[in-house]
This record gives structure tokens, C-alpha cells and sequence, in this order.
């Protein structure tokens, strides 16, 4: 080997120990690499806190939540803001807004009017509340198998005649509910009863003077009713609202003609078909 070789060749290994080292050789990079490869830490960027607007009875309640939280958590906060129960409330945002959804994935932003429908349990137990007397009396109803228009309990109700602003009954007919409500019962305390169906928000609107219930139609366990002997064309009827016969609320003369739409509306029925 001559000396030009040999230099080469001394040349060559102090190249490869160079390319060695800087292989070698630690990162400038502080910060360990992301899975990208980027040596920049991409921490995740909090979701941003939104004001909106609940509206519920009429009030209005300023709520503050993360953009990414999911109707299902945002019914959990509002149980505890006004007091409905999560099973009862409906969520309205350009339409029924879906537990599955997020804040942000349903379009809603900073200022955006939400609207709540549902009932507290509190507004259930009064609607179907009873006294010791009216169980006593739908007992006695019961042991003697007597029919609901000959009943005591009903006979004090419907003995003072049909009301003049009743809908007019048809006999051994079924129709499909009206698009207005049903108005112009009774209940037992002789009130004007009225029942509006809220189909789209499965709810059912149960109306007195006094106020109005907006009843998740889950919350109806069965409905009972019966001809009203003398008037056919009328029923006496009974929304169970409690998981007993004596939390059922009454309603007197009921159109004959829808008494099956109702059942089928409430109950669910129409699944079957």
C-alpha cells in the first residue's frame, strides 16, 4: 500500500467517525417528540366556557358550561338549577336536541336561548294528588265492581249534567285526535278541564284554570275509562299518574270518538302496528 492510499484510507475512517458522532449526538430538540414528530408542545386546548340562556315556566336562567359537554351532562346541571327531573326534561334548539349530542355540535353558542319542557315531581304528585277520602271511595268503587258512571266518587261530578262548551261526543266511533285541543271537561273538583297533545315533544299539556302540566307522557302509566251510562257518546276517563289506581286523575266527558286515540297516543300503542 502506498502513501496516497493509506491517507485515503485514514481519511475515510475519520469521515465515518464524524457521521457517527452526529448520528450519536443528543437532540437540540428540550421537548420530547410528539407522535407527528414535532419537537413544539401541543398541549390540548381546553374547551372554551359558554354562556347560554335556559328558558323554562316562563323564567330565565343564565347557565355556564363547556361548548364540548353533552346534552346528557347538560340535563344533569340543569336538574340541579330548576329541579326536573333528567328522565322528564326536553331540550328544544332548533328542534329536540339528542343526549348524544354536544353543546357545539348542535350549533349552540355564546347567548343562544335553549328552551326547557318537563315537569318537577313535585307537579306530578300535585296533579294526581288524593285525599284519604278518595281512596276510601275508589276502594269501596272497587270492591263492588259498580260502573264508573254509577260510582259515588263520579256521580257528584257528572250528576250536574253535560257542560255546555263540551266537544260533541260520537257513539261506537274511533277518530283520530283533533288538531285543537280537547276542551270543556270536568274534573273531580268541576273545573274545566283541557288536554292539549304535545305529540312532538311527547308530552301530553293537562290544563285547568288554574295552571297548565306538561306531563311526559312516560310519566302516565295506564288510562282507564268507561261509557257514561245514559250519555254513550261520553266517557268517564283515568290518566294514572303514581304507581296505584288511587293517583289516577279524572276526566269527565270525554269525547267517545277519541277515548282510543288518546290510549294510543299516551301509551304507545300504535308501536304494536
Amino acid at each position: 500500500m502506498d502513501a496516497t492510499t493509506t491517507l485515503e484510507t485514514v481519511s475515510s475512517l475519520e469521515q465515518n467517525c464524524v457521521t457517527e458522532e452526529k448520528v450519536d449526538k443528543p437532540s437540540d430538540c428540550k421537548i420530547p417528540k410528539t407522535e407527528s414528530g414535532d419537537c413544539e408542545n401541543k398541549a390540548e386546548t381546553p374547551s372554551e366556557v359558554i354562556e347560554v340562556k335556559v328558558v323554562y315556566n316562563k323564567n330565565k336562567y343564565n347557565v355556564n358550561a363547556p361548548s364540548n359537554t353533552t346534552i346528557a351532562d347538560f340535563k344533569k346541571q340543569l336538574q340541579g338549577l330548576v329541579g326536573v327531573p333528567v328522565s322528564m326534561q326536553k331540550l328544544m334548539y332548533k328542534g329536540l336536541l339528542q343526549d348524544n349530542q354536544t353543546l357545539i355540535s348542535s350549533g349552540i353558542t355564546k347567548g343562544a336561548k335553549i328552551m326547557l319542557v318537563g315537569s318537577t315531581l313535585n307537579d306530578v304528585l300535585a296533579v294526581s294528588y288524593v285525599t284519604k277520602q278518595d281512596v276510601a271511595e275508589a276502594e269501596k268503587a272497587a270492591s263492588t265492581k259498580e260502573p264508573l258512571s254509577k260510582q259515588k266518587i263520579h256521580r257528584k261530578v257528572l250528576d250536574k249534567g253535560i257542560p255546555d262548551d263540551v266537544m260533541p261526543g260520537i257513539k261506537s266511533k274511533n277518530e283520530s285526535l283533533p288538531p285543537v285541543p280537547l276542551s270543556g271537561m270536568l274534573n273531580k273538583h268541576s273545573g274545566k278541564v283541557r288536554l292539549t297533545f304535545k305529540l312532538e315533544a311527547d308530552q301530553l299539556w293537562l290544563s285547568t284554570k288554574e295552571r297548565t302540566e306538561k306531563l311526559p307522557m312516560g310519566s302516565i302509566k295506564n288510562i282507564v275509562s268507561e261509557p257514561i251510562e245514559g250519555h254513550e257518546e261520553y266517557h268517564v276517563m283515568g290518566l294514572q299518574l303514581g304507581p296505584t289506581e288511587a293517583s289516577r286523575y279524572w276526566i269527565y266527558w270525554v269525547p267517545a270518538q277519541y277515548i282510543e286515540a288518546i290510549k294510543n297516543a299516551v301509551l304507545g300503542q300504535w308501536q304494536l302496528f
